[in-house]
């Protein structure tokens, strides 16, 4: 059986793994997500990076079924070509010929051991219908996440942090229990949800700038001043009394 090729997408929260399915269509659920710890330090980003990187991949060597990861066989290749290059400079096999050895060996299993650590800083769930829910509550966090982007406003930035951990929350939820166990709680945690994004689009509506439209009394002065400032019509007079000097008799 082939494992299925996963798409990992990487979001301010954890991740979202997506498969490639072979008919074309774009996958609706995800295969597996995961939550990164609130309030994560470098080093446990770090360790979100690492766990969505390629996965590596296993290479057959003969037709015997013996086979290595395409990384092992990469670090085996570089570790005897670096001990040729030592023995060459005159190090001695006693040091060359165990550092050849164990760089494979270190290759083959440190992977995992990352794996480990990195995994107690993420809560990861699989399934259909536990996925299917954390990715309608990741919906509803990613409205939150498009509010506060670009914006120092506190009340956005803690709407952020809160949804940041009701999705922890319901991860560890559904870690622990199925959806209908934990279904009390992922309600109070959706209703939660909720109310933040609500709460959010009235303070983007109340913030929002307000164009102000002329009223009909504006308009109404506007044109009586018009008319007031208007210049008025040049009127021809005949000539006055004085414009002809008076005849002499």
């Amino acid at each position: 059986m082939c494992e299925p090729v996963l798409v990992p997408e990487r979001t301010p929260w954890g991740w979202l793994a997506w498969t490639v399915p072979g008919d074309g269509t774009l996958p609706e659920v995800p295969h597996h997500m995961g939550v990164l710890t609130p309030d994560a330090t470098r080093t446990q980003r770090l360790a979100l990076r690492w766990l969505t990187r390629r996965p590596a991949r296993y290479v057959a060597w003969d037709t015997a079924c013996v086979g290595t990861r395409s990384s092992t066989a990469a670090v085996a290749l570089v570790s005897v070509l670096a001990a040729l290059f030592a023995l060459d400079r005159g190090i001695p096999v006693s040091v060359a010929l165990p550092a050849m050895l164990l760089a494979p060996l270190l290759a083959e299993h440190l992977p995992a051991r990352l794996d480990a650590r990195a995994g107690e800083h993420v809560r990861r769930i699989e399934g259909e219908g536990t996925c299917r829910y954390l990715q309608r509550l990741a919906s509803l966090h990613t409205h939150l996440i498009d509010a506060a982007a670009g914006s120092d406003r506190y009340e956005l930035r803690r709407s952020v942090e809160i949804g940041h951990h009701l999705l922890w929350h319901a991860a560890g939820l559904l870690q622990a229990a199925d959806t209908r166990s934990a279904s009390a709680h992922l309600i109070d945690c959706e209703r939660v949800m909720l109310q933040l994004v609500g709460q959010v689009a009235q303070l983007l509506r109340r913030s929002a700038p307000r164009t102000q439209q002329p009223t009909r009394s504006g308009l109404a002065g506007t044109k009586g001043q018009r008319r007031r400032t208007r210049p008025a019509p040049c009127r021809r007079h005949g000539p006055g009394p004085d414009a002809h000097p008076a005849r002499q008799h």
